[in-house]
């Protein structure tokens, strides 16, 4: 008898919450219209733009958050999870409420990740790993083993490509693919679109990346979010779950080949653009930066538009979501060797379930056995290959543990007498 009682508060607490975070588009909240893109860069970029809010009232989310709240009974681990759920969707509203404001940014570094927040269980931060990429890269590109991206795809190439794939992987529940004047990507996808920015340019690689972040990764768990029916906030992508989802997407990428040298150096550059920007940088300055690293005065502009959505164009109080994507990347890969490992490779379905947080896990594991969480029915095409994900997590897990600064210390020496081979004329050809 309890379980069903506690069966029944769960699905109780899992629709409020769902019914509070639908309404909250946090990005549609904070969108600036095309013209003050256009007016920047006709002043040449010396005139800080005005964008104008509507901030929401949180009252009815703070209502129905603690209507959930009344229904829990801390110290289980599904109360723990949907507690948890509470508060994000708390913070939420509280950073809406707030935008223009230095409170905006203390709420999205709670949700979002700020570039010094190490991992829960892990001292690696995100400007950690953004710095290491960026050397790294630095390195490759003077020796010239790293050819400038030829962007010479449009997006009607990109959308033709990931139409056709969608369709073949989803069938009848295969998204809508569009081409949108604006966005401030050079892609979204939702449950039911993937939308592509029309005066964007693409690699020939990044159909392929897009495909796997995009579609495999979002708009399945949308879906398989929806089919949640005992636990329908499983269906909402609420900032709360964006670092497990977005970190899960740029490990698809990782892990299916295609996140490329260049996807990787923007993804680092936007961890270094939010911490200039909590070191004071105004946008102007942070602009002129992306300016000396993108192909284009509007991709710089973009680039810089991601960092203030909702916050002071002045500086110091950046919006942080783009620190979700290093920093969930860290988290979701090591999870994925951590539970292989263990031996506990059953627990990896279960990150496709629905929209989550990766600590979600052993609550999901829980409701499972109850027949409360249903399996995910979409899954990317490199979980439906039972070997070559084991190939790679039994090669991952084993290389992450070989001391390789033993390595390089023991063939050092070796090295030192190699002359520098030319090598840049061949790559660069």
């Amino acid at each position: 008898m309890t379980n069903v009682v506690d069966d029944d508060r769960y699905r109780s607490a899992a629709k409020i919450l769902h019914d509070v975070a639908k309404p909250m588009r946090v990005l549609s909240a904070l969108s600036w219209p095309g013209e003050i893109r256009d007016e920047f860069l006709a002043a040449g970029g010396s005139q800080l733009p005005s964008p104008v809010y509507q901030p929401i009232d949180p009252a009815p989310v703070l209502e129905g958050v603690e209507a959930a709240r009344r229904l829990l009974r801390p110290g289980s681990v599904v109360d723990d999870w949907l507690g948890g759920e509470a508060d994000s969707i708390e913070a939420t509203a509280r950073m809406l409420a707030s935008v223009g404001t230095a409170e905006f940014h203390h709420q999205s570094g709670r949700l979002y990740s700020t570039p010094t927040q190490p991992l829960r269980n892990d001292p690696t931060t995100p400007i950690d790993l953004a710095e290491r990429v960026l050397d790294q890269l630095s390195g490759l590109v003077a020796a010239q083993l790293v050819r400038a991206p030829d962007r010479n795809r449009t997006s009607a190439d990109i959308a033709a490509h990931i139409e056709a794939a969608v369709h073949e992987h989803f069938g009848d529940a295969a998204p809508k693919v569009m081409i949108v004047d604006e966005l401030s990507a050079n892609a979204v996808a939702s449950t039911s679109r993937i939308k592509i920015r029309r005066d964007a340019r693409f690699t020939d690689k990044d159909a392929a990346q897009l495909l796997n972040h995009e579609a495999f990764i979002h708009v399945a768990t949308g879906l398989n979010g929806r089919a949640q029916t005992d636990l329908p906030i499983l269906a909402i992508g609420h900032p709360g779950t964006t670092r497990t989802q977005e970190g899960l997407a740029v490990y698809a990428e990782y892990v299916s080949g295609t996140l490329g040298l260049d996807r990787l150096r923007r993804l680092a550059e936007r961890v270094i653009g939010v911490q200039m920007v909590c070191d004071g940088a105004d946008f102007i300055e942070l602009y002129r930066w992306f300016l000396d690293r993108s192909p284009s005065p509007e991709q710089a502009f973009e680039s810089t538009r991601r960092i203030f959505r909702g916050a002071p164009v002045t500086g110091g109080f950046p919006f942080t979501k783009d620190c979700a994507y290093l920093s969930g990347f860290l988290a979701v890969s090591t999870f994925a060797r951590t539970a292989f490992v263990a031996g506990r490779p059953d627990l990896l379905g279960l990150l496709f379930a629905g929209k989550l947080d990766l600590f979600a896990i052993p609550a999901l594991a829980e409701l499972r056995s109850r027949g409360l969480c249903r399996p995910a029915r979409f899954l990317p095409p490199w979980v439906l290959d039972p070997s070559w994900v084991l190939s790679h997590l039994t090669l991952s897990t084993f290389m992450a543990g070989v001391d390789l600064d033993g390595i390089v210390s023991a063939v050092g020496g070796i090295l030192d007498q190699c002359p520098k081979v030319e090598i840049g004329d061949r790559l660069t050809s």
